[in-house]
Formats: C-alpha cells, structure tokens, sequence
C-alpha cells in the first residue's frame, strides 16, 4: 500500500501542476488541460485518507476527518473538471461564475480539510515534515486568496506549494525517508 500512496503522491499533484501551466500558458481552459486536470483529481479523493492510513492512524480522528474532507472536496472537484469539459467553459472565473456557492464551500473543505490533516501529521511525525510544511503552506496561501481579492496568479502559486508539498511526502515514502511501514529495501 506505501508503493501506491507514494506513487499517487507523486504522480496525481505533478500532474495537477502540469495542468495549472497549461492553464496559465493558454490564458484558460483547453480541452487537454482539463483532461490532465481529471487524470490529476483522480486520486485526490484517496490520497490524503492513504496517507492517513500509512501512518497507522496517528493523526487520529481529526486528521481521520481533515482527509475525508479532503477527499470530499476532490470528489466535487472532479465533477468541475467534466463541467467545464461538456460545457466548453473557457477559464477558471467563468467556471466560477456557473457554479457560484457550491465551489466556494468544496473549497472550504479542502482547505479546513488540508489544513486539517497537515497539522495532525506533522504532529504525528512520520511523513515528510518538509513536504507537509510545504502542503499546509500551500493551503493557508489558498485561504488568503479565498478572503482577499489577490491575483489570481496568487491561487495558482498556492495550488502549485501544495501540490510540491504532496510530492515531497511522497518522495520521503518512496525513498524510505519516513516512518511507515511497508516500505522495506526489497
């Protein structure tokens, strides 16, 4: 199960950067940007709570809730992502725009969710405390777009830490670098 949480760690939030570059170097949405951006939410919903699991639940019931949240969150996520595909939307304010509230409280989520799980697995010590610096880093930059009226460019910067957080966690399991089991040379 490490093996594939890690893998997922690296994978799904290097492809979400990817798409966000797309995004940002098209001035918008295109249909393969959109599909790199499915490809990434995938596994979203899974992640945290396989993070979760690897460090045999010391985060216990809160960080239990923020990946749930977390995941939740990434579910709805997913959903915009074929949104915007079958209704040919052109670019995140537009996106915005047709799904008003409901996106605002998915984002909501991910952020108490994220912050959430980061905090209860820096407390639990065993994965990457860079990686999840990184990630709870990334979310308090989304909650500061979320409150404020910054650029957008600010919320694609958050995104982008969060998801180089992610991908340092899943780094440290890959590589042996953190306390979880299952990850024995072989």
């Amino acid at each position: 199960m490490a093996l594939a949480v890690g893998l997922s760690a690296v994978v799904a939030p290097s492809l979400h950067l990817v798409s966000d570059v797309l995004e940002w170097a098209t001035g918008g949405f295109t249909r393969t940007q959109l599909l790199v951006t499915y490809a990434a939410f995938l596994p979203m919903p899974f992640l945290l709570l396989g993070l979760h699991v690897l460090q045999k639940e010391r985060g216990g019931w809160p960080g239990l809730l923020g990946a749930l949240l977390y995941g939740v969150a990434f579910v709805y996520f997913l959903h915009t992502a074929l949104v915007a595909l079958e209704e040919s939307i052109a670019d995140y304010d537009a996106l915005w725009q047709r799904l008003g509230w409901v996106y605002s409280v998915h984002g909501a989520m991910m952020i108490g969710g994220g912050a959430l799980f980061g905090v209860t697995a820096l407390q639990a010590r065993v994965l990457s405390p860079l990686g999840l610096s990184l990630f709870l880093a990334g979310i308090a930059m989304n909650l500061a777009c979320g409150l404020t009226t910054l650029p957008d460019i600010f919320q694609t910067v958050g995104s982008a830490v969060r998801n180089l957080g992610l991908i340092c966690v899943g780094v440290g399991i890959l590589r042996g670098q953190t306390r979880v089991s299952g990850m024995e040379p072989g």
